[in-house]
């Protein structure tokens, strides 16, 4: 087994590849440490690191303390939202959003949970099902829909629990009209934790959202004895429904055509099973079947969809019945705020006061779990297509380009609550229904009948909702495409930009390999011929042979190795190499399958000078056809102007040329 040549550790990559060869003064030299420190040169996507598989495991109940900080401080702005968008049906409205919650999104992730332990997610299941560059293109989509939820998470909370801030009582009255200020410098405070280092997130998270449920069950029985001890207020709010919507069909209708406006909790799903590698599993749990992982998350996602439904169904109704109308709306002191307002108002200030600091200590913590999901989500996939620059597997460089974009947001809705619901919206349910479409596709290949038709009911329930969203609130949409165009800009140029890296993970020959390398090697020189494998007939060999001699001068009683790669999919970027050798007659073939040609012959050629401890030769032909057109066959289908890629290759890998394998191309 062999090593990828140049990729013994970062550091000594990068001086062998010349990328970061310019004279860095101290201070720049400790900086850019800082910011790299964490990366690992053989972290490999979609795998276990020996990191995760060391790292403390915790109950599924606190695991979904970690999740819950995002999920249950929805509870912070969601009554106010749901009053907001749906009024006196705020209430019938939830219904509906929870009736979904429980018969829709809670099976699909369970399902999710299942086939994705390791916490990939639904988008994983998709790129399972969707084949090469259509397969990466429609993940970046997805991705771009994710950056979306999860920012949006960080900047609308952050938003929320300045709210909450400014409308305390207590607060400066230089905090006035200040919501973003105070906003940014929370985001700020986000940024800074990371960049410190993240650490004990589940302690705190068990902590925060213990006091911050107790507040809001202090806040609930307190409002509900209220409004039984004066059943008028009941009386009206029927009355007021009925005046304005009539007919309880028409009622459902109206609720139904407002539950996108609501779906803002729903990303707890996605951020339930982002979690799942930190959930504690069975004793006799393996990587291929964590039994036990797999049951905690599914604890973790209905235990968490009963807490939320149950507190989401009462106290929209409280809200709607004892707060005015006029109050949820811009300007308004429930706006952003509802149960905050019932709590100061029927509890004293006192309380109401620790209502708000919990609420803005899990609102600005959520910001962190939403955060924690992208730092997880980003490296997970974009390193492996090649689409990130080195530094993307970096957690603080990544947090600051998150922190950017945070604040970015925030200026552009200038910190209002309701305004970034709708591209909340969006990115939760296109997530949500990418997810219901993915657990439908499994269900079908599995040939699960029921399942199948029950998925896709939910799909297609999912796929209306996601439709009138956007429909009614195109900014939503508008903010997504935003992002998935930076992503999938910033993938293609670091893609383009890193093209010329060896990109072998690991180079391997079988046994037939050695036999031939080594049988070559005892006349001094490994003479390698690359060959086209479209045609392995002996009499192409004899002739190839014969030109090569004839063309490149090779000595007669050298032997000679050819060299055949197949492209299996040229998506791919980093992979695995392996070697296989084989006779045809009396000549000696290399074959293997990459995803790109020159890369993998650069990789094989350094490989083997490290083996045999000899300098090989490698033999080509020009490629013929415009260059241009090569070039870009090169850079998204693998081949292309195959020599000349070959030695810049080696020329970035090997700097030393005494060292570096040797180029031929005849004319």
């Amino acid at each position: 087994m062999s090593r990828a040549p140049g990729r013994s550790s970062r550091s000594r990559r990068r001086d062998i590849g010349g990328n970061m060869r310019a004279v860095t003064t101290p201070v720049e030299s400790r900086l850019r440490h800082w910011l790299l420190a964490d990366i690992h040169e053989h972290d490999i996507p979609m795998k276990r690191t020996e990191a995760e598989q060391t790292e403390k495991k915790h109950p599924w109940w606190k695991v979904m303390c970690l999740t819950g900080v995002d999920y249950f401080s929805t509870l912070g702005y969601q009554p106010g939202i749901a009053a907001l968008a749906a009024g006196v049906l705020s209430p019938l409205a939830t219904l509906v959003l929870v009736a979904l919650t429980l018969f829709g999104a809670l099976p699909v992730y369970r399902r999710v949970a299942r086939e994705s332990p390791r916490g990939e997610g639904s988008i994983a299941m998709l790129a399972n099902l969707l084949p090469k560059w259509s397969g990466k293109l429609f993940i970046l989509v997805l991705l771009g829909f994710a950056a979306t939820d999860f920012i949006i998470t960080i900047t609308l909370s952050a938003a929320d629990g300045a709210a909450h801030l400014i409308e305390n009582p207590f607060a400066p009255s230089a905090f006035q009209d200040q919501n973003l200020w105070i906003t940014l410098v929370l985001l700020a405070l986000l940024a800074a934790v990371f960049l410190r280092g993240f650490s004990e997130a589940i302690g705190i998270a068990v902590a925060l959202v213990g006091v911050f449920l107790a507040l809001n069950f202090v806040v609930v029985v307190v409002g509900m004895a209220k409004i039984l001890s004066a059943e008028s207020l009941v009386t009206d709010w029927t009355h007021a429904m009925t005046a304005e919507h009539g007919s309880p069909w028409a009622m459902l209708g109206v609720s139904l055509l407002v539950f996108p406006k609501l779906a803002l909790g729903l990303s707890g799903f996605e951020t339930g099973v982002a979690v799942m590698p930190q959930i504690k599993g069975d004793p006799g749990d393996t990587d291929e079947v964590p039994t036990g992982r797999i049951r905690g998350a599914r604890h973790l996602l209905l235990t968490s969809a009963l807490i939320m439904s149950g507190f989401l169904v009462v106290t929209s109704f409280m809200t709607t019945v004892l707060i005015p109308e006029d109050e949820f709306k811009a300007g308004g002191e429930a706006n952003g705020r509802a149960l905050a307002y019932l709590a100061h108002k029927h509890l004293g200030e006192i309380f109401g006061t620790a209502y708000d600091v919990s609420t803005i200590a899990i609102l600005w913590f959520a910001g962190a779990s939403a955060m924690a999901g992208l730092l997880n989500l980003v490296p997970r996939y974009l390193p492996r297509f090649g689409m990130a620059p080195e530094w993307g597997q970096a957690v603080r460089p990544l947090v600051l380009v998150f922190a950017v974009a945070s604040f970015g947001i925030t200026w552009y809705f200038d910190a209002d609550v309701d305004a970034q619901g709708s591209a909340y919206a969006t990115g939760v349910l296109v997530l949500i229904t990418s997810a219901s479409v993915a657990v439908a596709l499994s269900a079908a290949r599995k040939g699960e009948h029921a399942k199948t038709v029950g998925f896709a009911l939910v799909a297609v329930v999912f796929v209306y909702t996601t439709i009138a969203n956007i429909f009614e609130r195109p900014e939503g949409l508008q903010i997504a495409i935003l992002f998935v165009l930076a992503i999938v800009t910033v993938s293609f140029v670091s893609r383009i930009l890193r093209s010329f890296e060896l990109r072998a993970i690991e180079v391997t020959f079988d046994d037939a390999a050695l036999e031939l390398l080594e049988d070559a090697a005892e006349y001094g020189a490994i003479r390698i011929v690359t060959h086209d494998n479209e045609d392995v007939s002996e009499a192409e060999y004899r002739d190839k042979e014969a030109t090569q001699r004839r063309e490149s001068r090779l000595p007669g009683a050298e032997p000679i190795v050819f060299l055949e790669v197949t492209i299996v999919d040229a998506s791919e970027f980093s992979t695995d190499i392996h070697v296989r050798g084989r006779h045809q007659g009396e000549y000696r073939i290399l074959c293997v399958d990459s995803a790109v040609i020159p890369n993998t012959i650069a990789a094989i050629l350094l490989a083997i000078r490290d083996r045999f401890g000899t300098i090989p030769h490698v033999y080509f032909e020009w490629t013929e056809g415009n260059p241009v057109v090569n070039l870009l066959k090169f850079l998204f289908v693998g081949e292309g102007e195959v020599a000349p890629v070959t030695r810049e290759v080696l020329r970035r890998a090997e700097p030393d040329i005494e060292r570096r394998p040797h180029v031929h191309v005849d004319s």
